[in-house]
């Protein structure tokens, strides 16, 4: 599992990664990350959230969230991303009356935020920015980047609720978010599943609803129209190839399940899409 350390002489990071992969494995440390995707497609999870990300996504993901974007198979990704501590400022700092509204977005990025629209862009810009400034700059774009996040409309919370299990619970959650990913587009029996998180079936559906908020069945159906999702916007395949390479047995299935995560048929996503 990887986490991140900032040392005891630095209030935050930023750095572009570019590399053949994104983080494969579940994992959630005590900073606060914002991220901007600038290149490389995939899927990411983060708490119990499940959707495919793309080239100009922002997000904003708060501390001890566990987390995990798994790229598309070609993909190399660039990103560049923001840690910090919530108490980057000193103790302090966040109990002014006049940071009131980015103490509120602090604990609201427990929920995962997409940020999006001008807001998203003028964030992605920051970001750019902060890479090549001095130190004091730094800091003074972090304080500008937190308000124009607060202030903003162009917010889509990702979760009512996040999660933050234990190291050890998170290893298992892991183990099985791991074999979904590796198994999706065939059948994956409960008795199956539960052996991999080293659990009766009984105790397997328990635990996971109890960790994720959702069913393991609700997970899997997410992760198959996730997964649906980036074909509609990558490939030319027509809906029922792309239904069959999802794991769903049926289109009528996987038209009513589509709708249901996204609130969409898979022909209203893909146009939608392509109108953005």
């Amino acid at each position: 599992m990887k986490g991140m350390s900032l040392g005891e002489m630095h209030s935050f990071s930023i750095r572009q990664d570019v590399i053949p992969y994104y983080y494969t494995q579940f994992h959630a440390h005590a900073e606060v990350e914002i991220v901007h995707i600038e290149e490389g497609k995939g899927l990411q999870f983060i708490g119990k959230h499940v959707s495919g990300f793309q080239p100009g996504d922002v997000l904003m993901i708060g501390a001890e969230v566990p987390h995990y974007w798994k790229r598309s198979e070609e993909e190399v990704t660039r990103a560049t991303l923001l840690h910090f501590r919530e108490d980057f400022w000193g103790e302090t700092f966040l109990r002014l009356h006049e940071n009131t509204h980015i103490r509120s977005l602090l604990q609201k990025a427990k929920k995962g935020i997409v940020i999006k629209g001008d807001t998203g862009k003028q964030v992605a810009d920051m970001l750019t920015r902060m890479l090549s400034a001095g130190s004091t700059e730094k800091l003074i774009l972090l304080l500008n980047l937190l308000h124009v996040i607060s202030r903003s409309a162009d917010l889509e919370f990702l979760s009512d609720s996040m999660i933050s299990p234990d190291r050890d619970e998170m290893d298992r959650i892991n183990n099985v978010y791991r074999y979904s990913q590796m198994h999706f587009t065939r059948r994956i029996d409960l008795e199956e599943i539960a052996a991999v998180a080293c659990i009766s079936p009984n105790s397997f559906c328990r635990f996971f609803k109890s960790k994720t908020k959702k069913t393991f069945s609700r997970f899997l159906m997410e992760l198959r129209v996730g997964h649906a999702c980036k074909l509609l916007m990558e490939s030319r395949l027509n809906n029922k190839r792309i239904c069959f390479e999802s794991g769903f047995n049926n289109f009528s299935n996987f038209h009513k399940c589509f709708k249901q995560v996204t609130g969409k048929s898979p022909l209203e996503y893909q146009k939608s899409f392509q109108l953005d």
